[in-house]
C-alpha cells in the first residue's frame, strides 16, 4: 500500500499545515545553502592544496628543492629518488584524507544543527500559525453560536482594517440581510394564521347556522359537503402553518416525556384505527426524555402514527416502539419502491397507486422531518419486509 504525501496532508489541519509548510520550506532552503557551502568548500580546499609547495631533496645540506603534491607534466621537474615520490603519495594521501575528513564534520554537524533548526522553525511556524488563525477562531465561534433564535449577534471583529476584518464585516452584512428575511418570514406567517383563519371560521359559522335544519332535500348533503371542505382548509392552514413553525427551529426547550406523549398521541387515533380496520400496537415502557418543544414534538409523533394508520390497508396493524434514543413506527400495506422513499419527505408528495389516500394532503412526513431536524434528530425510512414503511426517528 503506497502512501499518498498528498492526502496524508490534506487530513491535517490547517494550522498544522502551515507549520509543516514552514519547515518543509526552512529545510530545504537549509539543504540547498549546505549544498552550496560544501561546494564551494571543496573546490576552495583543492585550490589551496595546489598551491602548497613541498621540498624534497637533503634538508640538512640546504640543497632542497621544491615541487607541487601534483604530478608533474614537465620531465625537468619530475623527482629523482623514490623517497621523494612515497613522500608526495603521502603528502596526497594526507591532505585529501584531511580535506575529507573536514567535509563530513562539516556535512554532518550542519545536517544536525540544520534539522535542529528546521524542527524549532516548526514550532515557530506552529505558534505564527496560531496567532494568524485566531481571529479566524474567534469568527467560527461566534458564527456558530448564532442561530434563527439570536440573529441579532454579530461578529464585530476589531482590529487593523485587513482581510479578515472586512470578511467578518462580510458576514455581519450577511447576517443582517438574513436577520430581515426571518423577521418577514415570522410576521407573515403571524398575519397569515390570522387572516386565513378567521374567514374559514366564518364561512363555518355561516355554513351551520344559515343552513340548519330543517333543509329542503339535497341541501343537507351540499353542507355536509361545504363543511368537508372547510374543515379540510384549515387543516391544511393548520400544517402549513406548523411547517413554516418548525422550519423557524425551536425558540425555548423543555424536557419532554416521548414515551407519555406517544401513548396519548395512541389514543387519540385509536378512532381512526378503529374506523380503518387498522390494529395499533405501543411499546412505549422504556422513558424517553428529549429536550424540545412539547407541541411540535406530539405533533411529529402524532403525524409518523396518523401516517402509518391512514396509509394501510384493512386488517394491518401499526408497530410503534421507543428505546434508549429512537423511535421506530413499522405499518404494514402496499409496497413502497425504495427509490421513491426521498418523495415521501417532500410537501404534497404522495405515491399515486401504492399510496392511494382520500385523505391528506401530503405534508405529514414533511412536517415530521422538519420538527425532527429543528431537534437535531434524524427520521429515515426503508420499505417494510411485510409492504408499508419503517420509520426510525433518532435523536442525538
Amino acid at each position: 500500500m503506497r502512501l499518498n504525501p498528498r492526502a496524508l496532508l490534506s487530513g491535517l489541519p490547517f494550522r498544522a499545515r502551515l507549520a509543516a509548510a514552514f519547515s518543509g520550506l526552512f529545510l530545504l532552503a537549509g539543504i540547498a545553502l549546505l549544498a552550496f557551502v560544501v561546494l564551494l568548500a571543496r573546490y576552495g580546499t583543492e585550490q589551496q592544496v595546489q598551491g602548497i609547495a613541498v621540498s624534497y631533496g637533503d634538508a640538512s645540506s640546504g640543497s632542497a628543492t621544491p615541487f607541487e603534491p601534483v604530478r608533474p607534466t614537465r620531465p625537468d621537474r619530475a623527482p629523482t629518488a623514490l623517497s621523494d615520490v612515497a613522500m608526495i603519495q603521502k603528502v596526497d594521501q594526507t591532505v585529501q584524507a584531511v580535506q575529507d575528513t573536514a567535509l563530513r564534520q562539516m556535512v554532518l554537524w550542519s545536517a544536525v544543527g540544520l534539522l535542529i533548526t528546521a524542527f524549532l522553525a516548526g514550532l515557530l511556524g506552529w505558534w505564527l500559525a496560531g496567532r494568524a488563525l485566531r481571529p479566524v477562531a474567534s469568527m467560527t465561534e461566534a458564527a456558530r453560536r448564532i442561530s434563527e433564535q439570536n440573529m441579532h449577534q454579530r461578529l464585530a471583529l476589531t482590529g487593523p482594517d485587513d482581510e479578515l476584518h472586512r470578511l467578518a464585516d462580510t458576514f455581519d452584512s450577511m447576517l443582517d440581510r438574513l436577520e430581515k428575511s426571518f423577521e418577514s418570514q415570522r410576521r407573515f406567517v403571524a398575519n397569515a394564521s390570522h387572516e386565513l383563519k378567521t374567514p374559514l371560521a366564518v364561512q363555518r359559522t355561516s355554513l351551520q347556522v344559515g343552513l340548519a335544519d330543517p333543509l329542503p332535500d339535497g341541501l343537507a348533503d351540499v353542507r355536509e359537503d361545504l363543511l368537508t371542505a372547510n374543515r379540510e382548509a384549515e387543516q391544511l392552514i393548520n400544517a402549513l402553518l406548523l411547517l413554516a413553525r418548525s422550519d423557524r427551529g425551536l425558540e425555548a426547550t423543555e424536557s419532554v416525556d416521548l414515551a407519555a406523549t406517544a401513548r396519548l398521541v395512541t389514543a387519540e387515533l385509536a378512532p381512526q384505527a378503529a374506523e380503518n380496520g387498522v390494529h395499533v400496537d405501543l411499546d412505549a415502557d422504556t422513558p424517553l426524555a428529549v429536550p424540545g418543544d412539547p407541541v411540535l414534538l406530539r405533533h411529529l409523533l402524532t403525524n409518523l402514527m396518523r401516517n402509518a394508520i391512514q396509509y394501510n390497508h384493512p386488517g394491518g396493524h401499526v408497530r410503534g416502539r421507543l428505546d434508549a434514543r429512537t423511535v421506530t413506527v413499522t405499518n404494514t400495506g402496499p409496497h413502497v419502491p425504495a427509490e421513491r422513499i426521498p418523495e415521501l419527505f417532500e410537501p404534497f408528495r404522495r405515491l399515486d397507486g401504492d399510496r392511494t389516500a382520500a385523505t391528506g394532503h401530503g405534508l405529514g412526513l414533511s412536517i415530521a422531518a422538519s420538527i425532527a431536524e429543528a431537534h437535531h434528530a434524524t427520521l429515515t425510512a426503508h420499505p417494510g419486509t411485510e409492504g408499508g414503511l419503517v420509520l426510525t426517528l433518532r435523536f442525538p
